[in-house]
């Protein structure tokens, strides 16, 4: 059995290679600045919010790894779909 940690870190570097291969036809949205403040803003949003749950009771860590693990897969197919529909249906896509 996979663990939501394991499945996270797949997705995100799925991910990573889908940015990669766009960065390659459009690089303005992965411009240095535009990328920290994007990625700094997120991080402490997103681990300001699953702090206050979890010390609240509402969710469990676990429950966290779980949804963000399902998010990050979300993430990596959203990439390799925008890739297969530039590459076309001749050409099959996987990230990993």
């Amino acid at each position: 059995m996979t663990t939501p940690q394991e499945r996270y870190k797949a997705a995100a570097h799925a991910m990573q290679s889908g940015v990669a291969m766009e960065m390659n036809y459009d690089s303005s949205s992965t411009q240095p600045k535009h990328l920290r403040v994007g990625v700094n803003s997120a991080l402490v949003d997103s681990s300001a919010l699953a702090e206050l749950l979890i010390a609240k009771g509402v969710i469990t860590s676990g429950e966290y790894l779980e949804a963000i693990a399902a998010g990050m897969e979300r993430e990596a197919e959203s990439y390799r779909a925008r890739l297969q529909d530039r590459f076309g249906t001749e050409t099959s896509i996987t990230l990993s």
